[in-house]
Parts: C-alpha cells; structure tokens; sequence
C-alpha cells in the first residue's frame, strides 16, 4: 500500500454497498498504477456480526470519499489534542523548581496532583465519548484544560496551585483518548497512517513550552540555590508561563468550537442503531470534499439492527436517555475488548504496555528539568539558564521524530509492532546510558537520544492502540489504557516521595521497564499496517 491513494469517483453499479464476509477496501494507487487492497482487522467473531457488516459498507464509503480538506482540516484540530497532552504534563517538571522555591512543599506532590487529575480525565472521558458521543467530548477536554490552566497561574499557595492543576489534568487526560477515536473515525483506511504523524503536535508542543519556558523562568524566578523561600514578586516566570499557556490553549478550544463543525462519528451512531444519521455524515463529509456518493438508508437498513440506542414510549415517541441501551457505563463496551481470546490478550498487553511506558516515563521526565538542575550542581553547572537551555535542545532534538515514525510504521514487515518495539528498546537503552555521564554535556548527550527515540516510541503507541480498538468501543478502549499509563504516572511520584530521585536506581529501573515493553510489543496478536481498522 502506498501513501498516495486515489478513490474512484463512484462505484459501478454492480458495486453494492452491501459487503460479503471479509470484503476488503479496495484502493487504486497512483503510483503504480495498479489495484491493491486494504484487509480488514479482525478475525469472525471479534465483532457483532450485524455491526461488522454495517462497518464495512461505512468503511468501503469513507475509503470512496477520499482524504479531502475536511480530513484534513480535522488532522489539524485534533492535533490540538496532542499538542495540550505535551505541553500540560511536561509542564509541571518545568515549573517544579520555582514553585518549590516560593511555597516550600515536598516536590513529588505536585506531580501528583496534575497526574490524578489525568487519571480522572482518562477514565471520565475515554468511556463518556462512548456514552455520549465524540463530539461535546472533543470540545469540553481542551476547554478545561485552557481555563483551569490560566487559573493555576494566579494560584497564591501550593493548595490552591495543585487543585486548579488536578482540574486542568482532568481535562488534558481526555483529549488522547477522545481525539485519536474522533481522527480515526473519519479518515479512510488508506490513511491511517495519519494518526502515527499526528504525533508531530506533541514534539511541536515539547518544543513550544521548552521555548517560552526557558527565557521566563531563567529571567524571573529565584536562584535554585537560595536557601529560603522567595517573594511572589521575584518568583513570576513560571506564573507568566501558566498564563501564557493557558491563553493559547483557550484559542485553540475557541478555533475548534467555533471555525470548525465536528460531524459525529458514523461508525460510533452506527453501533447504536442510528442508521440515517450515520448516513447523513458520510453524505455530509462527501459534499464538503466536493465528492458524491451512493451510500443510503436502505444499504445500512438492509443489514439488519443491531439495536436502538433510544427508549420507546408507550405512545410511541423516543426519549433518549443519558445512559443507553448500547452506550453505557456498564459493561458491554468493557466486554466487547474482551469478547474473543485474541482480542482479550489484545487488550490485555496494551494495558500492560501503556502501564509500564507510564511509568517508566512519568517518572524519569517528570522530574527531568530538577533531575538537570541537581546533576547540574554535581557537575558544577546548576544555572536555570544552561538547565532549559538544555530542555530547549532536547525537545528540538524530538522534532524529526514524528516524520521518522510515519514512514517507519509503514515498512513491510516493520509495521506498527516492529517500530513500536526497535524504538521501545532504543530509548531504554539511552536511559540506561545516561548513567555513565560523568559531565553536563554528556548527560545532554544521552538525554537528546532518549527524547529522539521516546517521541518515536509514544508517536507509534498513541496511533496503534486506537487502531485495534473497534470503533464502537475504541473511546472505551482508549480510556482502559490511558487509565493504566495514568495509574503507573500516578504511582511515579508516590516512588519519588520515598526514594532518592537523584541517584541513578530509579533510571537503571525506568530503561529496563521500556527495553520490557518493546519485547510485550512485538507479541501484540493484530499488525495494522495494511488493515482497515473496524
């Protein structure tokens, strides 16, 4: 398969929307000029049969429309998503010196709050885009994230600072779960690949944050070697950044909510029996593209029902509860991740892999910036300057990763899988090597190697897990492995409250952790590259 597809204008009208069992997508490349195929995922019994049908018509529909401006611009807005997901967590290792030095607080808490503040958001989210829907999900996350993150910056004790910083986490934790789903719900199967470049807005927010950081918390906060606490009035840096970031991620909700109309997800309405709204998406999307397409009502209808996700009145009418019959916090998006043994040891190793990438990494980068700063003084350079000078260089050292990783998860018998775990094993292997740096450079050395393969790592992780879920479950499922990495990052910080962080266990530890999780990576049972995610 390769990058470039083109879609035929139209099917022939031998070409019905009604699939036999594993029809694949079928695709014309324009630059061989020859006719290629677009497998399904799953094995029979993985999904409801009645919805796997449907899916494949929705798909076969989606792969006809093409990757059009409204794909396109939809690449855009949900990588605000990405972006707010980089920037947030990252930034309490970046303010954690400063704030330390105005309120004098043990320095784990902090990253304590925002995290169980992702956990919430995690599971909160990730399941309620399943219940109610991609759309208002998609929205509110960014919305909270921007507003309590402003908040935060005019916090006037460690309280205040670590409560708006939990709230603000409540919504940064959804906007992975929810945007990745949202992405991959509306783009054609030949440009899944997509969702791994998508990553590329979490190296730009690295980047970003790194930028701003490092002239206003060199230039406005106390001497990380003042031995008392300092005043409000010397210590504004990381307060301006707060602020700064805060505003940009409210211009990036108000980009979202009012300049761009977020259509439903048609495989999410579909798995709940809404058949013409499904249908009214795709024709949507199809015209906004300047295409046209046959699909209809009856197509879907024919199929069979896979159940109505309304109430029936005895009169007749339909109410809609919040919680319904096939959206709901019970049990059967739950159920549906572990519905065949394949597909349960599927989800099983992706909740191992996110818990244990979450914790490896949570602990080591949630610390980074103070980690440079305490080397630092051992190695005789300790100023805030050289420190985010040194997180500059890194997160710039990060760029390239995300183009690495596009092309990479598309190499025959590389795939996902194989870039997943080569990269996993790689940047443990940098973290382990940063052990042996006996000077400030040589530190920045390992650590620039670790952040080049740890953005491949996450760009791959992040593009994968929503690739296997199915889409009728996949917020659910995004949820259940954003809650593990969640956990684990929850669990980071508790570790550091009782142990040296500025010894070498915890890194010895955190590279063995991710060399581990590229070997649980390569026994993952579902390769998507090449497949029509369902």
């Amino acid at each position: 398969m390769t990058n470039n597809a083109t879609i035929p204008s139209s099917l022939n009208e031998s070409e019905k929307y009604v699939p036999e069992k594993q029809t694949s997508v079928h695709v014309t490349s324009t630059v061989n000029s020859r006719n290629t195929s677009i497998e399904n995922l799953y094995e029979d019994g993985v999904l409801d049969p009645v919805y796997y049908a449907k899916t494949l018509v929705l798909n076969k529909a989606i792969q006809e429309i093409g990757m059009g401006k409204y794909q396109y611009k939809l690449l855009i807005v949900a990588g605000f998503g990405w972006f707010a997901d980089s920037v947030w967590p990252l930034l309490t290792g970046l303010i954690l010196q400063p704030v330390v030095n105005e309120f004098g607080f043990n320095p784990p808490f902090l990253s304590l709050a925002a995290n169980a503040g992702l956990l919430v958001g995690a599971i909160f989210w990730g399941l309620g885009c399943d219940v109610w829907g991609r759309k208002w999900c998609f929205n509110i996350t960014l919305f909270l994230a921007g507003v309590f993150g402003l908040s935060a910056g005019g916090a006037p004790n460690f309280v205040a600072l670590a409560s708006l910083m939990a709230v603000m986490g409540v919504g940064v934790g959804g906007n992975l779960p929810v945007d990745s789903a949202v992405f991959l719900d509306l783009i054609p199967a030949s440009h899944q690949y997509l969702l791994t470049f998508m990553s590329i807005f979490w190296c730009l927010g690295q980047l970003f944050v790194n930028l701003i950081a490092w002239p206003l918390i060199a230039n406005f906060s106390c001497s990380p070697a003042l031995t008392t606490i300092c005043s409000r009035s010397d210590n504004m840096g990381w307060r301006y950044l707060l602020f700064i970031l805060g505003g940009i991620t409210l211009l990036l909700w108000g980009i979202r909510f009012f300049l761009f109309d977020l259509l439903e997800s048609p495989r999410y309405l579909d798995g709940r029996g809404q058949d013409a709204e499904a249908v009214e998406v795709i024709q949507r999307i199809a015209k906004y593209n300047g295409r046209d397409i046959k699909l209809t009502v009856d197509d879907l209808a024919a199929l069979g029902e896979i159940g109505r996700g309304d109430e029936i009145l005895d009169h007749g009418e339909k109410k809609r509860g919040l919680l319904t019959r096939t959206s709901n916090f019970r049990s059967e998006h739950v159920k549906a991740l572990f519905r065949t043994p394949k597909i349960a040891w599927s989800t099983s190793l992706l909740i191992a892999l996110w818990g244990i990438i979450g914790l490896a990494s949570t602990l080591y980068n949630s610390f980074l910036p103070y980690l440079l700063i305490t080397r630092g003084t051992h190695f005789g350079d300790a100023s805030l300057n050289t420190t985010y000078r040194n997180t500059l260089i890194i997160s710039v050292v990060g760029l390239p990763s995300a183009l690495l990783a596009t092309l990479a998860v598309e190499i025959p018998g590389v795939g996902r899988k194989g870039t997943l775990a080569i990269s996993a094993g790689l940047t443990g292997t940098f973290l382990l090597a940063s052990t042996t740096a006996r000077s400030s450079n040589a530190l920045l050395g390992w650590n620039c190697g670790y952040a080049f393969f740890s953005n491949i790592m996450y760009g791959v992780l992040y593009a994968l897990s929503p690739e296997i879920f199915p889409a009728k479950d996949r917020g659910t499922g995004n949820g259940l492995v954003s809650t593990a990495t969640r956990v684990f990052g929850l669990i980071a910080p508790i570790i550091a409250l009782y142990a040296n962080i500025t010894t070498e266990v915890p890194v010895y530890i955190a590279g063995a952790m991710v060399i581990f999780s590229g070997g649980i990576a390569m026994i993952l049972p579902y390769e998507p590259r090449g497949k029509a995610s369902m």
